[in-house]
């Protein structure tokens, strides 16, 4: 008799996933390996970057008077920023170490420039301001004020005030001044009465010197000093302007009301040594 193969009912209970057989060769889910995760990038040290900006600006505007006094505190706070900057680098807290030391380099020669810029302009607003300074008296035509600068010590001070008439005094740049004659009595338009100084300029010195009316004050023997005035019939008046290596110019100035002494007194100047002459 032959036997047939068995067949499972239809109405048979199907096995659940649980129950399924698991193959060997399968890692379950949980067990398998997880990808690598990437390293985590640090971030640009910002204060390197902003060390190296200031320092750029800096060394931008070291060359120029007075702003480079504001490029001095800049390269000092962008100095400061870089080293810590370098420091957050080295600490391995950002990157950008070639930033930093870019920065700390930038920052120390802008500040370098600074003080070699700001050295130059002193030095030459120095001489630009003491241009006035006398040195010596060159000439004299007054034999009695030769005679007395005789009797004087060697070591006493060259004096430079109340000065006689046709003195040429010569200042640290090479120029003399004198004044030669005086016209006093003078009637303005109005019927006023003006005082007249003739001066002169030599230029002994090897480049351009300037030369000025401002220059020259009048002073009365009250000790009250006038700027120079307007002569409705001045003649050869003096201007201002260059004077050549060699060269010399002469002109008059006129002051309101009688004056006493002539005074030179350089326009622009921080020098307060006197050079005066006496009219009477």
């Amino acid at each position: 008799m032959d036997q047939q193969p068995y067949q499972q009912p239809a109405n048979a209970p199907q096995p659940t996933p649980s129950q399924q057989p698991t193959n060997p060769q399968q890692v379950p889910p949980d067990q398998s390996p997880q990808p690598a995760t990437p390293p985590t990038s640090t971030s640009t040290s910002a204060l390197g970057i902003t060390g190296l900006v200031l320092g750029i600006i800096a060394l931008l505007t070291s060359f120029l008077p007075i702003i480079n006094n504001l490029a001095a505190l800049l390269a000092l706070l962008g100095l400061v920023l870089a080293i810590i900057g370098l420091v957050q680098v080295t600490r391995g807290k950002r990157s950008g170490k070639g930033i930093s030391i870019a920065g700390i380099i930038v920052n120390v020669i802008a500040f370098i420039v600074v003080l070699g810029t700001q050295a130059l302009f002193s030095a030459a607003l120095d001489d630009a301001l003491s241009t006035n300074s006398p040195t010596s008296i060159a000439s004299s035509s007054s034999e009695s004020q030769a005679s007395s600068a005789n009797d004087e010590s060697a070591n006493a001070p060259e004096s430079f005030e109340n000065l006689a008439l046709g003195t040429a005094v010569e200042l640290d740049n090479g120029m003399t001044v004198q004044v030669d004659a005086v016209q006093p009595g003078l009637a303005n338009y109005n019927g006023a009465e003006v005082t007249g100084i003739t001066v002169t300029y030599t230029n002994n010195g090897t480049s351009s010197q300037s030369f000025n009316v401002y220059d020259w004050k009048g002073e009365d023997a009250q000790g009250a000093q006038r700027s120079t005035t307007y002569y409705s019939e001045a003649e050869n008046e003096l201007n201002s302007g260059s004077l050549a290596a060699g060269g010399s110019v002469t002109g008059n100035v006129y002051f309101d009301g009688a004056i006493s002494k002539a005074v030179y007194e350089q326009l622009i100047s921080f020098d307060d040594e006197v050079i005066s002459w006496t009219l009477a």
